[in-house]
């Protein structure tokens, strides 16, 4: 395993062939979201340096999402510890909508932070192996 890897969902082609991230692909793959179509502006990563479930699947998801009109995004983290959403300052009505391959996924309306926040969480993520990246502030959804 190289460390610094994650296969990303974020583009309908993505079903089949997952994309790779690396460290050097964080502005690209940020990017990529902020240029692409409202409807696929969440992506869905597994980092390839945390070791499987004995199912085969991920033991971890981690969310990224970009709103290009707002210059904000949105992060998820799930593990074992349980599932936490970022936390942003500016208290917002209502929830937040991001698209992941056309399909709906709302965020709590505080959960919104700024692009560049996004990208180092990426990048942390990235770096440390697949873990919760510690840049930014989270919380826990009351539903989700």
């Amino acid at each position: 395993m190289k460390q610094g890897r994650a296969e990303a969902y974020y583009r309908e082609e993505h079903a089949q062939d997952r994309a790779v991230i690396t460290v050097e692909d964080v502005d690209n793959f940020v990017d990529s979201l902020l240029d692409g179509p409202d409807s696929e502006n969440l992506a869905e990563l597994h980092s390839v340096d945390r070791p499987l479930l004995a199912s085969g699947f991920p033991d971890h998801e981690f969310l990224v999402g970009v709103n290009k009109e707002l210059q904000v995004g949105v992060l998820s983290f799930m593990d074992e510890t349980g599932n936490l959403v970022s936390l942003g300052r500016a208290a917002k009505q209502g929830n937040a909508a991001y698209y992941m391959v056309g399909n709906e996924r709302e965020f709590p309306g505080q959960s919104e932070i700024s692009i560049a926040l996004v990208r180092q969480a990426v990048m942390e993520f990235l770096t440390s192996a697949g873990q919760r990246p510690t840049c930014i502030e989270w919380q826990e959804p009351e539903v989700w």
